[in-house]
């Protein structure tokens, strides 16, 4: 099966969302709706520095592909960061903003994409807690 290029770039910007542990990725078939982009690709982080550490990474891992950037909006601030890949727009929000904006809804006729089943599995599931092992007193 021969995935159309922007749906590649579209599943490979969720994945590297889904590398820096972002939450309810999300991507949208827009085609039929808009000529803007073909895809929105949707995720959220627990902070700032987490937004922009997922930017970043999405950056570096397109641009190692060869699709940089077109542009890349809000990376300052990281409350809600826009990446235009021209075909592909991502939108990386804080918790708070993203449910404030709720873009799913305002494309709600989209259709949506699914994650392959194992980067699924894994956004779905919480990491497992670190555990260390129990400090033991020496006695004398």
């Amino acid at each position: 099966m021969i995935v159309p290029e922007s749906k590649a770039k579209a599943l490979a910007v969720a994945s590297a969302i889904l590398d820096k542990k972002a939450t309810d990725v999300l991507i949208l078939h827009i085609a039929s709706l808009t000529s803007i982009a073909d895809y929105l690709v949707i995720g959220s982080g627990e902070s700032e520095r987490q937004a922009r550490a997922i930017a970043d990474h999405v950056s570096d891992i397109l641009t190692a592909q060869g699709h940089a950037p077109l542009s890349i909006e809000g990376a300052s601030s990281a409350k809600w960061v826009v990446m235009d890949f021209g075909d592909v727009i991502v939108h990386i929000f804080q918790k708070d903003i993203r449910e404030h904006y709720a873009l799913e809804r305002l494309w709600s006729d989209a259709g949506q994409v699914r994650l392959p089943e194992e980067r699924a599995l894994q956004a779905a599931q919480p990491a497992p807690p670190t555990v260390r092992p129990a400090r033991t007193r020496k006695r004398v």
